[in-house]
């Protein structure tokens, strides 16, 4: 009996050990994995002058105005050169919160780190103004996606002729890869979204320099050029969980007399068959992400069109041959029956209406970007001069020149609301016109066999 009595005790000691024991998940929470947006929702893009360069920002818009054209967002780049974490704290609420935002993207660190090899002073202020933006983002209902610094490409900084505080060179790219894996630490702990812009930066400079020495997306070793842009564009649609295929057409013989389809992103309709090939409709859900020109080396390192945007068309039971393929009457290709039964890709074929349409889009919201967007943002940037100016005023107040500094700037910003809603209707007013150009329409496709 004591042998038995021993034995529970020993039993009901383990049970109460394992559940004490801390569940796998149970303290812990998961990282954003999806940005999940419906009709209305609002995004902001809060940042210093990458983002203030309006060109990820706009990559990422042109992809939800062509793979989501019946649902309109509500995007707001609040990117100013120069800022620092406590510059953005300085105009939130009127640049960050006033927006109602679902989601903030942040990339802050690049000018935080002020240039120069890892300083723990200087790190942990920009530790205690992230914490404070991330805090104030949480406190609008938002969410907050967590962004590494992009790279210091330090071989392009030494092709040009400037002074930079001693081994800035060697290791300042290094003092960006720490702040980011903090702000990946913090994202992780807290639930939010988090985005490596740092590794694929990185990493595709590495791969393209083992044939190709000199290069770089950063000529100016620190702001990414249109290409490095897209790449920074991919980062957030593929992390945050966004990235797909376009559409899918198959089209085969069902062993009955009558073909059969299988489609995605589309329907398709009146299907006819002929002994020379076939024909039907086509109304597809979305656009092809087609960007413009500036950003075509990245487009081709990324593979975007097959990654994040791919059309494809999968034909079988034709007879051998070639095929020529036709789109509302526009011839764009001719076809083996071999390559058209293994699948072919229309997402970057130039000469589908498709692609010319998305191309008109994203040309429209380039505009958007480089007029009144930008025009926006330098607005800002007179703010945080004034902004830096009256703190430094504060630990200064006997200083004249300073004073007056600060007087004649704040004058200059009484106007700022109004400039700010002058820019706001007018991009509005094109992203109206965007919303007329990006509707898909039905298209007749028509493959007949040619000799």
């Amino acid at each position: 009996m004591k042998v038995r009595t021993c034995h529970l005790r020993v039993v009901v000691c383990l049970i109460a050990f394992l559940q004490a024991l801390p569940t796998s998940g149970q303290d812990h929470k998961s990282p954003l994995a999806k940005l999940d947006f419906k009709d209305g929702d609002s995004l902001v893009f809060l940042g210093d002058s990458i983002t203030h360069q309006c060109l990820y920002t706009q990559y990422v818009e042109d992809f939800f105005y062509t793979r989501f054209p019946q649902m309109r967002l509500k995007f707001h780049n609040s990117g100013v050169g120069g800022a620092r974490a406590w510059d953005a704290l300085q105009r939130f609420d009127r640049d960050v919160a006033a927006y109602k935002p679902k989601y903030v993207t942040v990339l802050l660190g690049m000018n935080d780190g002020s240039y120069r090899p890892y300083d723990e002073q200087t790190f942990q202020k920009y530790r205690k103004d992230m914490i404070e933006v991330i805090s104030r983002i949480k406190q609008t209902g938002a969410t907050p996606i967590l962004m590494t610094p992009t790279m210091f490409d330090s071989r392009a900084a030494r092709k040009r002729d400037r002074r930079r505080v001693p081994g800035t060179l060697e290791l300042y790219n290094s003092v960006l890869s720490f702040y980011g894996s903090w702000l990946q630490e913090v994202a992780v702990e807290n639930g939010y979204g988090f985005v490596d812009m740092f590794s694929p930066l990185n990493t595709l400079t590495l791969r393209q320099r083992k044939t190709q020495p000199d290069f770089t997306m950063i000529r100016d070793s620190v702001h990414p050029d249109p290409p490095g842009q897209l790449v920074m564009a991919y980062a957030i649609l593929d992390q945050m969980g966004l990235r797909s295929p376009v559409s899918s057409i198959r089209i085969f013989n069902s062993g009955e007399g009558k073909p059969q389809v299988h489609a995605r992103g589309g329907t398709v309709s009146d299907l006819q068959t002929t002994a020379d090939g076939l024909s039907f409709s086509w109304a597809a859900e979305s656009l092809p992400l087609v960007l413009p020109e500036e950003a075509a080396i990245g487009v081709k390192l990324l593979n975007l069109g097959h990654r994040m945007s791919r059309e494809a068309l999968e034909l079988h039971g034709l007879r051998p041959g070639q095929y020529e393929l036709t789109i509302d009457g526009d011839v764009v290709g001719t076809f083996s029956s071999t390559q058209l039964s293994r699948h072919i890709e229309l997402q970057a074929n130039a000469k589908t209406p498709q692609n010319r349409q998305a191309l008109e889009v994203t040309q429209l919201n380039k505009q958007r970007n480089d007029r009144p967007v930008r025009a926006l943002r330098n607005e800002w940037r007179l703010f945080q001069r004034y902004a830096r100016d009256a703190e430094r005023l504060k630990a200064s107040p006997d200083d004249a020149e300073l004073k007056k500094q600060v007087e004649t700037a704040r004058k200059q910003l009484e106007g700022l609301e109004e400039q700010i809603k002058i820019h706001e209707r007018a991009a509005r007013a094109m992203e109206d016109r965007i919303f007329e150009l990006n509707q898909p329409t039905t298209r007749r496709y028509v493959l007949r066999r040619v000799s």
